[in-house]
């Protein structure tokens, strides 16, 4: 065994064992914080996006859509088309307490584009 070139020197045997020893707590320790912080973060399943200040390009899609939601029956014309009931337009559009999913909100987006280039939106 005196030949073993990973073998250590007698003086550094507890040093040597002390380090191993602190590495791993300290490894245990980081992993038990970055599992914290992991949960601290993490969104709970089912979750979903509000609007407001974390929203901006919703809010500005809200905000185009706005003018050709003003005309009687415009809203209950939209609802048809996204699939909704009326009250789900609403809030999503003007309670602004809700957004729509992904398909139905490019949905909104070319019917905002046909009404800009006033052209009927045909699905």
């Amino acid at each position: 065994m005196k030949n073993d070139p990973t073998a250590l020197p007698r003086s550094l045997e507890f040093t040597g064992g002390l380090v191993l020893i602190l590495a791993e707590a300290a490894e245990q320790a980081a992993r038990r914080g970055m599992r914290a912080v992991r949960h601290r973060y993490r969104k709970r399943i089912g979750a979903t996006l509000r609007p407001g200040g974390n929203t901006p390009l919703w809010n500005e899609l809200v905000k185009q859509a706005q003018p050709y939601l003003r005309r009687r029956g415009s809203k209950a014309q939209l609802a048809r088309l996204l699939n909704l009931p009326r009250q789900r337009v609403h809030d999503c559009l003007k309670a602004e307490s809700a957004c729509l999913d992904a398909e139905r909100a490019l949905l909104l987006m070319c019917w905002v584009a046909a009404c800009q280039q006033k052209q009927p939106f045909l699905r």
